[in-house]
């Protein structure tokens, strides 16, 4: 059976209900033995105003063929000089984290492409939002709305949360309106599920659909503990009790960062690092241990400065167990810049801490709006060990591309490899920074994806 991961938002559709005859039961009683039912009521009361619903309109920009980048090519055949695009409008969900500043958390992928973003209450009301920022990698995306009699739902400690504990979930599934569900947390920090860049999710049972992304999970206190995101589904259906939230601190700390800066900058720790398999662990002499080996450590990096090198295996973080490379890349990726962390490692079979003061990513380039701001959500670095264009070809690598960006709707996609910019050939992260380093209105981009080569144009 083919297993899909689902974003949890839902395109606009119409339902039709046929009249269906009120059923008359008899009513439950309100108290046995004289004792009275449990009820999560009162709970839901004072959080649901907090949770609202979201719409949104857009666009995206459709893919074309490399030809029509091409000015004779589209004169010859009149080709219209617009782009093409094609509408798009979703459904989903948010939550109120902040009534004072209006501040509502939801998913990136509920609002990216969006022109117009409508959120609406519990009570009715319906309010125009605006995006204060985003951050793809995780898929965290901060609103606001006017502040005008609003309910935020409190926060708890997401990292405080157990496998066992109960659970609801809150949203907007398949544009229903809102919806309550209720389970258990399945599982925590799941990871190396190829949903977002970088993962440590919350697994629940409970309930949740298309519709459901940016919606609460909340604990039986009403506390915040994590943003709906996705679902896994056989064949791209509906729920079947594996949902996966983002841990609100993780989301809590993506929107301070977002507020502050205007980004998200990426803890960088400068290793290439590999999985402690069985039979590596066996190698080393540490059958039954989980972590991460330290393949490489890069001159002048954080890593080598706290004095890591390689063949160092990373067993826990912060006291928290390492349980492969992924996971390692998680937790120094999702960790603000200028943090200091407490690395447990082993060497030659002795354990041993080393302190490490987590530093931003100089190997990799996002493109800064004083050098272009044609490639604004564009991330690029030289062409590193491990690419499978290493040694092959020359020129620098694309390593993301925001969503909805004018690069993504021009075509510029991660992964891409750009040898030229204005027909010049770029072999260096340094060439291509000072080959962009203009305020031109247009950059000719010549790139190669997989095993074929073409020409993409970034045009205001």
């Amino acid at each position: 059976m083919k297993t899909t991961l689902v974003r949890l938002f839902s395109r606009f559709f119409l339902i039709s209900f046929s009249f269906i005859a009120p059923v008359v039961n008899a009513a439950l009683p309100m108290q046995i033995d004289g004792k009275e039912l449990p009820s999560l009521a009162p709970m839901l009361e004072n959080v649901t105003p907090g949770v609202v619903n979201i719409a949104t309109e857009g666009s995206v920009q459709m893919q074309q063929n490399p030809l029509f980048a091409d000015p004779r090519f589209r004169q010859f055949f009149k080709v219209p000089d617009q782009p093409l695009e094609r509408k798009t409008s979703s459904l989903g969900s948010g939550v109120i984290v902040d009534e004072k500043r209006g501040l509502v958390l939801t998913n990136n992928h509920v609002i990216a492409n969006a022109h117009q973003i409508t959120v609406t209450l519990l009570d009715g009301r319906q309010l125009e939002a605006e995006v204060v920022g985003t951050d793809p990698a995780t898929d965290v995306a901060v609103i606001k709305i006017p502040a005008e009699e609003l309910t935020a739902v409190k926060t708890t400690d997401s990292n405080s949360l157990r496998v066992g504990d109960f659970v609801v979930a809150i949203g907007n599934p398949f544009g229903l309106g809102q919806t309550v569900t209720s389970g258990i947390v399945s599982a925590l920090g799941r990871s190396g599920l190829g949903i977002e860049g970088y993962e440590d999710f919350i697994q629940t049972d409970a309930s949740i659909n298309p519709g459901n992304s940016g919606g609460a999970l909340v604990n039986l206190r009403g506390e915040l503990a994590g943003i709906n995101t996705a679902i896994i589904a056989p064949n791209g259906g509906g729920n079947v009790g594996i949902g996966l939230a983002i841990p609100i601190n993780l989301a809590l700390q993506i929107m301070e960062q977002i507020i502050e800066t205007g980004e998200v900058k990426r803890g960088f720790l400068g290793v290439s690092m590999q999985d402690l398999s069985p039979a590596l662990a066996e190698a080393f002499g540490l059958e039954g241990q989980t972590g991460a080996i330290i393949n490489e450590v890069l001159a002048e990096s954080p890593a080598e400065k706290a004095g890591l090198i390689a063949g160092d295996i990373v067993v826990s973080i912060d006291g928290k167990k390492i349980k492969n490379a992924a996971d390692l890349r998680n937790r120094v990726g999702i960790l603000p810049v200028g943090e200091t962390v407490k690395f447990n490692i082993l060497r030659d079979g002795k354990e041993s801490e080393v302190v490490v003061t987590v530093d931003e990513n100089n190997q990799v380039t996002t493109a800064p709006k004083a050098m272009n701001e044609l490639l604004k959500g564009v991330t690029v670095s030289d062409i590193e060990k491990g690419n499978p264009y290493f040694g092959k070809v020359e020129g620098i690598a694309v390593l993301d591309v925001q969503r909805g960006s004018l690069a993504w709707r021009s075509g510029l996609r991660a992964s891409d490899i750009i040898t030229s910019v204005n027909k010049a050939p770029v072999k260096s992260l340094k060439e291509f920074l000072s080959s962009v380093d203009k305020k031109n209105d247009s950059l000719l981009f010549r790139i190669i994806r997989g095993n074929a080569a073409a020409f993409l144009v970034l045009k205001k």
